[in-house]
């Protein structure tokens, strides 16, 4: 169950436009607290239709599919889509800068011989080095192989002849960064992409 609580779960503000991504955990308590309601997205009729608790409760003794929560009483369908009763802004946000988000960045590909690798055979690599006055900002680290970095050491890349196949630059916020590029997300997101494509242009 602890796996299906951390799914992941599109949220979109009370103009349906997507905001951000959070856990199923937090999307049920949104809906127990009547804050927000889940998007039915099951193909039909009754496709879009909002549920606050009750209503999705009844939903789920009738739904389909393998994602469900189980208490002593009931079965709770886990939702893929909530939208938000009163929240209308699109937050302006900056992507953490992390070591997980810059593989993402660069498509867990060595920005030196174009590789792409598993996490653990990945390493971040100072383009300028760090005693060479470079920093650890979006613009000066890429992702590269462990052999790559051991061979660039610290050298400038004309030095090394080794250039960054993608200029380092931060990569802008949008709500789905880290979930489509991890893989995750749900076919049902796609009918709501569309405002986070302009967004993200």
């Amino acid at each position: 169950m602890n796996s299906l609580l951390e799914h992941p779960v599109l949220v979109l503000n009370r103009f349906w436009q997507p905001i951000q991504t959070c856990n199923a955990r937090r999307a049920l308590h949104l809906l127990c607290a009547g804050h927000a309601r889940v998007v039915q997205t099951d193909d039909g009729d009754e496709q879009f239709q909002t549920h606050d608790l009750g209503s999705w409760i009844v939903h789920s003794r009738c739904a389909g599919g393998d994602r469900f929560i189980h208490t002593v009483t009931l079965a709770l369908r886990v939702p893929s889509v909530i939208v938000l009763g009163l929240y209308d802004k699109i937050p302006r946000q900056e992507v953490k800068f992390t070591r997980r988000n810059v593989f993402l960045r660069d498509q867990f590909t060595c920005q030196y011989c174009a590789r792409s690798l598993p996490e653990p055979m990945l390493n971040l690599d100072h383009v300028i080095p760090r005693q060479k006055g470079g920093r650890t900002t979006w613009d000066n680290i890429v992702t590269s192989c462990i052999r790559c970095n051991t061979r660039k050491a610290n050298k400038l890349p004309h030095e090394a002849n080794m250039h960054p196949l993608n200029h380092p630059v931060a990569p802008r916020w949008r709500p789905l960064f880290g979930v489509r590029e991890s893989g995750f997300g749900d076919a049902s997101w796609n009918h709501f992409l569309g405002a986070d494509t302009r967004m993200s242009a």
